[in-house]
C-alpha cells in the first residue's frame, strides 16, 4: 500500500498476500554458482539513524533539522527573482533539493522512530516521541510550503520558458507537476489550513474507527481447534483458516464485531465523505477521484481504460470462484470463505531456505538485483520474523534519499513468507535503483508502486513451481489466481464502489449503513458472481476495509500488477530486456509513467495492453481447470 504523507515519507509501500501472475516456468535460467549470503542479521541495524530510543544527539539533531529548513525558509520566503529567472530559480532548486535528500522536515530522527513504532506498536513512549515529531513535521511543511506554492504559481504563458531552459532540466517533472497540480490549489493561507485540519476533518475519524476495531477480543477457536481469546487482527487471519469450524467460528464474531461498531462507522464515513465533498469544491476538482490521479501523476484517462477493461472482464473472477466452489466440493462459497487456500504447499520455508531461493532467482535475473539483496540480508535491513509487540504484515520503507532502505516481515517459514520476501525486496531493488535521481524526483507514483514487487514475485514462484508435483502445481496456480483475482478484479469492483459511494452521498447528503452496505454487495457481487455467497453480515465488510478511507488508491494495485505482467513476458521472452527494466525502475518521478512505459513499448492508454494482460490470467485459469480434471477434482 503507498501512503503518501510528509515529504520524506515519499511512498510506504505495506504488501501481504502479493500478487501474483500466471504462467508456468519458461527456461531463461542459465546455470551459475550462487555466492553465498549470511543471515545472522535478522534485525533492523538502526544505527546508522541512532545510536537507540534514547540517543542523547536526539534534541540536537531535530534542532538542526529546524535550523537547515529555517535558513532556507528565511533565505528565499521574500524573494520572488527566482519565479522569472530560470537561473535564479535553479539555485534555488538546488538547495531545495539538498534540503529535501540530507534533511527533510524530521531526519533521521524521524525515521528512526517511525520505523521503532513498527517494531512496538504499543509502546507509548515511541508513540509519544512519533506524535512530537508528527508536530513538528507538520510545522515544518506549513513553513516551507511557500516554495513550490508559488513556483507553481508561475503564469502559465511563462512556465515553457522555464520548463524548455536545459539549466533546469533536472527538474523537469518535478516542475511539470508543480504546474499541473496549480489548477487546484487555493491560496497558500488556505492550503496552510487545509494541511491543520486534516486531522480533526479526516485523520481522527478514521483513526478512531480503527481503534475500537483493533480493540476488540473474543473467544474463538484457534489453530488447533481448541478456544482461545484472540484480537480482531488474529480473528480476520483464521477467516481462511483450513479449518471450517475455525473459519465459520471466526466469522461469526468477526460479524458480530462490524456490527457493534457499524453505527459508529457510519458516521465517520459520512464526515470523511463530506470533507471530502468540500475539499473537492474549494479546489475545483471536476471528479470525486481527480485528486488521486493528480497525485499519482497518471491520466484519468487511463485509469477510466484500466477500469473500463477489467470491469467487462470480471466473468474470469467469476469463472475462478466457481472452480474454486467445485474443488471445495460446494454449491457456494460463504463471502468469508472466498481467500481459502486450495490445496498445499508442502515444504516448509525457513528463512535461510527462502534467501536461498529469492537469491538463486535475483542472481539469474541479474547481478546488481543478487547485490542489493546479498546486501540486505547481510547489513540489518530487513526485519525478519514476529515478535511481541511488532506490527502484522510486510513493507518496504524509504524515508530521505541518503538514509537506508528497510524491509519489514513478519516470516513464518510458509510459501506466502517466501513470495512475500521477494515482493518486499522487488520494492527494495526499486527504490535502489533510483538512488541516481535527485531527492525532487526520489519516489514511485502509486499508479507504478507494484510493478518492481510483482515482478520480481513472478519470478520466485516460478521458481518454486519448477520441480512441484501435479498436486502442489495445481495449489500453486490456484493461489496465483487468488491473488490476480483479488489485487485486479475485486480492487477494481471497489474502486467502482468507491466511486457510486461518493456519488451517491453527494446527491443525498448522508449514506445510511443499509444504503452503504448495500452499495458493498451490489459492486462485490459483480465480480464475484453467483457462486459466492454474500451471507448475512457481508453487508458490514466495507466497515474493516482501510482503502475506501485512501480514497481511490486501490486502481493501483490492478495496473501494477498486470504493468508487471507485461515486463516479465519481455523479459521471458529475451533476457536482456531486465536492462530495459532496470533502466524503469532507476527512473523515480524524473518522467510520468506514460513517458516511461512508452519508451519500454508498452502504451498504458491503449485498451489492447490491459486486454493482454487479463487475457494471460484466462489462460491460466483454463489451464488450471484442464489439471484439476485431469486430477479428477472436479
Amino acid at each position: 500500500m503507498c501512503i503518501f504523507t510528509t515529504p520524506e515519507v515519499r511512498c510506504q509501500t505495506s504488501c501481504i498476500g502479493a500478487n501474483l501472475l500466471a504462467a508456468i516456468y519458461i527456461g531463461v535460467w542459465y546455470t551459475v554458482p550462487m555466492p553465498k549470503i549470511g543471515g545472522n542479521k535478522t534485525t533492523w541495524d538502526l544505527s546508522y539513524l541512532l545510536k537507540g530510543d534514547n540517543d542523547p544527539s536526539i534534541s540536537e539533531r531535530l534542532k538542526e533539522v529546524e535550523e537547515k529548513n529555517y535558513a532556507f525558509i528565511n533565505k528565499w520566503k521574500n524573494r520572488r527573482d527566482y519565479l522569472v529567472d530560470p537561473k535564479i530559480l535553479k539555485k534555488a532548486l538546488d538547495e531545495y533539493e539538498g534540503l529535501c535528500a540530507n534533511y527533510g522536515t524530521s531526519g533521521s530522527v524521524g525515521y528512526y522512530f517511525w520505523l521503532r513504532s513498527a517494531q512496538e506498536e504499543g509502546n507509548p513512549e515511541i508513540k509519544a516521541k512519533c506524535n512530537k515529531i508528527g508536530d513538528l513535521i507538520i510545522k515544518l511543511s506549513n513553513d516551507i510550503m511557500f516554495f513550490t506554492y508559488n513556483i507553481s504559481k508561475i503564469p502559465q504563458n511563462k512556465q515553457k520558458k522555464f520548463l524548455s531552459c536545459n539549466e533546469l532540466k533536472d527538474y523537469k517533472h518535478f516542475l511539470e507537476l508543480l504546474f499541473d497540480e496549480a489548477k487546484y490549489l487555493l491560496t497558500e493561507p488556505e492550503e496552510k489550513i487545509m494541511n491543520l485540519e486534516s486531522r480533526t476533518s479526516y485523520g481522527n475519524w478514521v483513526k478512531m474507527t480503527w481503534e475500537f476495531l483493533s480493540k476488540e477480543e473474543r473467544e474463538v477457536l484457534d489453530k488447533s481447534g481448541k478456544k482461545a481469546k484472540k484480537t480482531f487482527s488474529e480473528i480476520w487471519s483464521l477467516l481462511s483458516d483450513k479449518n471450517k469450524k475455525v473459519r465459520d467460528t471466526a466469522a461469526k464474531v468477526f460479524n458480530e464485531i462490524l456490527e457493534k461498531h457499524v453505527d459508529v462507522a457510519e458516521a465517520e464515513i459520512n464526515s470523511i465523505l463530506d470533507n471530502k465533498k468540500v475539499n473537492d469544491e474549494l479546489r475545483k476538482m471536476p471528479r470525486p477521484d481527480t485528486y488521486r490521479h493528480v497525485s499519482d501523476d497518471i491520466d484519468t484517462e487511463v485509469v477510466d481504460v484500466l477500469v473500463d477493461v477489467v470491469s467487462k472482464n470480471f466473468e474470469i473472477s467469476k469463472r475462478y470462484y466457481e472452480l474454486k466452489a467445485k474443488l471445495f466440493g460446494v454449491e457456494k462459497l460463504e463471502y468469508h470463505e472466498r481467500n481459502v487456500e486450495y490445496g498445499r504447499v508442502s515444504d516448509r520455508y525457513p528463512y535461510g531456505k527462502s534467501v536461498e531461493i529469492v537469491g538463486k532467482v535475483f542472481e539469474n535475473l541479474d547481478k546488481k538485483f543478487f547485490d542489493i539483496f546479498k546486501d540486505f540480508v547481510e547489513n540489518g535491513n530487513i526485519d525478519v520474523f514476529p515478535k511481541k509487540g511488532k506490527g502484522g504484515s510486510a513493507f518496504c520503507q524509504y524515508w530521505l534519499k541518503t538514509h537506508p532502505v528497510y524491509i519489514f516481515l513478519n516470516h513464518g517459514d510458509r510459501f506466502d513468507d517466501v513470495k512475500t520476501l521477494a515482493h518486499e525486496m522487488g520494492h527494495a531493488i526499486n527504490n535502489e535503483l533510483m538512488r541516481k535521481q535527485n531527492s525532487l524526483n526520489f519516489g514511485t507514483p502509486l499508479s507504478t508502486a507494484e510493478v518492481a514487487s510483482t515482478f520480481v514475485e513472478d519470478f520466485v514462484v516460478d521458481e518454486i513451481s519448477k520441480n512441484a508435483n501435479e498436486e502442489i502445481k495445481l495449489a500453486i496456480m490456484m493461489a496465483r489466481l487468488d491473488d490476480c483475482v483479488g489485487s485486479i478484479f475485486r480492487q477494481i469492483a471497489c474502486y467502482k464502489f468507491e466511486q457510486e459511494l461518493h456519488k451517491s452521498f453527494r446527491e443525498k447528503g448522508y449514506l445510511s449503513k443499509k444504503e452503504i452496505g448495500e452499495l458493498f454487495q451490489k459492486h462485490m457481487r459483480a465480480y464475484m458472481g453467483e457462486f459466492v455467497k454474500l451471507s448475512s453480515g457481508s453487508q458490514n465488510w466495507w466497515v474493516q476495509w482501510s482503502h475506501i478511507r485512501d480514497f481511490f488508491y486501490v486502481y493501483s494495485y490492478a495496473s501494477g500488477l498486470l504493468i508487471s505482467k507485461s515486463l516479465r513476458s519481455f523479459v521471458k521472452k529475451d533476457p536482456k530486456f531486465i536492462e530495459k527494466v532496470k533502466e524503469f525502475l532507476g527512473a523515480g518521478e524524473s518522467r510520468s509513467p506514460k513517458e516511461i512505459f512508452l519508451d519500454l513499448g508498452i502504451d498504458i492508454t491503449d485498451k489492447k495492453f490491459w486486454d493482454k494482460g487479463l487475457k494471460e490470467i484466462d489462460m491460466l485459469l483454463k489451464e488450471t481447470e484442464r489439471l484439476a480434471k485431469k486430477l479428477k477434482k472436479i
